[in-house]
């Protein structure tokens, strides 16, 4: 098993930057894919980045690339995601989960069933 923790959340304005981290304990880092979800008030949440376990791949979903970034420190056992160039649209709570399960596609949301509890993004216009 593995605990999440998100952190950096909070208030910019349109155009502004933001990091998001995720810290993982629990279970070697290194047996997850780490996924990062948006869910916002009233709509349906959105798979947003992910990295693989050995951290040689990525995803971006169309709505966030160019301007989002996911990484991974193993060394610190945490996933960051820097956004940039931050629009009102991109305002949501944003979840860091973890997939345990091998051989799945990485811009599959197959298998996530470890979630952190989420941080507040809200962007102003």
């Amino acid at each position: 098993q593995v605990q999440l923790v998100e952190s950096g959340g909070g208030l910019v304005q349109a155009g502004g930057s933001l990091r998001l981290s995720c810290a993982a304990s629990g279970r070697s880092f290194k047996s997850y894919d780490m996924g990062w979800f948006r869910q916002a008030p009233g709509k349906e949440r959105e798979f947003v980045a992910a990295i693989s376990r050995d951290s040689t791949s990525t995803y971006l979903a169309d709505s966030v690339k160019g301007r989002f970034t996911i990484s991974s420190d193993n060394a610190k056992n945490t996933v960051l995601l820097q956004m940039t160039s931050l629009k009102p649209e991109d305002t949501a709570v944003y979840y860091c989960a973890a997939r345990g399960l091998i051989g799945i596609v990485l811009w599959s949301t197959v298998g996530y069933v470890y979630w952190g509890q989420g941080t507040q993004v809200t962007v102003s216009s």
